[in-house]
């Protein structure tokens, strides 16, 4: 099934320390979204001047209930769009599109899986947790933020992983530091052979680095690069090897949000390297 407009009716938003938690009931996207799926919001109502939708990783869904198929996401508020969506109230309308995007792929059988969180980046790791262990696999997290207030899910992430690695970078829970400084040690310790991880580029281009060095693939959610999230606006391009050897800038939206973390050009996202195929025509340098 392929994605669908959804005009949806808010459940209710929570606070979650730092975050806002909101479950929306949308029918026709909870019946077919995949861990790693995103949706994309209509923001500011029918009169808004705020046209681009507001893409969102799914942290959860439930296709039954009392009141349907439900789709959960978790937010931090950072502009206008953001700031509104929190003020909804259970029963206002929310324009809907989803499941958006490439999921995660799963391992053929049973696999050692690390899954690596910053921040509210978390949230959509946790229907993946899920779907590993439906497969037999053994799930392990790393999960780390700014501050404790900014960490998402840790006592969820305790009751369903073998282990459990916290960090913040101010040192209020967990380890003081960042999830690259626990996971060299959490890949020998675990026995890991699959890495996913989302949360902000920074920390995705570390994990990815550790993960090439230790000959591990990993999976990569960027959802922190995407606006519109329908493949229009085109704010969400990055750099990325082709099996052929050439490098394209691609939709993150479309294409992505999940990309194998060897084949993004960390180094050079939010650029235009003159080696990028049509570079040239694009006015690269």
């Amino acid at each position: 099934m392929g994605a669908v407009q959804v005009r949806g009716e808010v459940l209710k938003v929570q606070r979650v320390g730092a975050y806002h938690q909101l479950t929306v009931v949308a029918p026709g996207i909870a019946d077919s979204a995949k861990p790693g799926h995103f949706v994309a919001i209509s923001v500011g109502g029918d009169d808004s001047a705020m046209l681009l939708r507001r893409a969102f990783s799914i942290y959860a869904t439930s296709s039954t209930g009392v009141y349907g198929g439900t789709v959960e996401i978790v937010f931090a508020v950072h502009g206008r769009g953001t700031a509104w969506l929190a003020k909804q109230r259970p029963h206002d309308p929310l324009d809907v599109v989803g499941p958006l995007g490439t999921p995660f792929k799963l391992p053929k059988g049973p696999a050692r899986c690390l899954l690596v969180g910053g921040g509210y980046g978390t949230a959509p790791l946790f229907g993946l947790a899920s779907a590993l262990k439906a497969r037999g696999c053994r799930v392990d997290f790393v999960m780390g933020a700014a501050s404790q207030d900014r960490l998402f899910g840790q006592l969820e992430a305790k009751r369903i992983a073998t282990s459990l690695a916290v960090t913040t970078d101010d040192g209020s829970l967990g380890e003081r530091g960042r999830v690259s400084d626990v996971l060299p040690q959490m890949i020998d310790r675990c026995g890991t052979e699959v890495v996913y991880a989302c949360g902000p580029m920074a920390m995705l281009a570390a994990v990815s680095e550790i993960s090439v060095a230790h000959g591990l693939p990993c999976q990569t959610a960027v959802e922190e690069s995407m606006a519109c999230g329908v493949g229009v606006c085109m704010t969400c391009v990055l750099p990325v090897r082709q099996k052929d050897g050439t490098s394209r800038l691609v939709r993150s939206c479309v294409e992505g949000p999940v990309f194998e973390g060897s084949t993004v050009r960390w180094a050079d996202v939010g650029t235009l390297p003159a080696d990028v195929v049509g570079a040239a025509a694009m006015g690269g340098h």
